[in-house]
């Protein structure tokens, strides 16, 4: 059995220049990248790292992400991002992700993650990522 991993995770993030479009404001598609991030840094917390998954033969494919934009980020605005675990069934996990400027919720995603083998086949997630539940 593993130990417990967190159900949620913090992330500060700055956003830099180069990640904004014309207007100033954070590109939509950037907000995935800082979801990744968030994912990569609660698994960190955890001893794991996506490189030694990898090694081993597992692979986290991104198999839906669905974003609600409520409010624009900026250049150099400090952000933190919550990434919540939902829920791991045998092949998925699930996460949420809030993303806030100060105490201002800019944005409310989600995403499910298949577990795959080198050839795209689903595999049960690595014990190491399961939990009692």
């Amino acid at each position: 059995m593993n130990p417990s991993p967190p159900e949620w995770h913090e992330s500060h993030i700055r956003v830099r220049y180069a990640e904004t479009d014309r207007m100033g404001f954070l590109h939509h598609a950037q907000y995935f990248v800082y979801f990744e991030l968030g994912r990569t840094e609660m698994l960190r917390t955890q001893g794991v790292s996506y490189r030694a998954i990898e090694d081993a033969g597992f692979f986290l494919v991104v198999v839906k992400l669905e974003c609600k934009f409520k409010l624009p980020a900026r250049y150099d605005d400090l952000l933190r991002l919550r990434t919540i675990h939902v829920r791991t069934t045998p092949v998925r996990i699930e996460h949420r992700y809030e993303l806030y400027r100060d105490d201002t919720l800019l944005c409310e995603a989600s995403s499910t993650l298949a577990s795959v083998d080198r050839a795209g086949k689903l595999q049960a997630v690595p014990e190491i990522l399961r939990r009692e539940e």
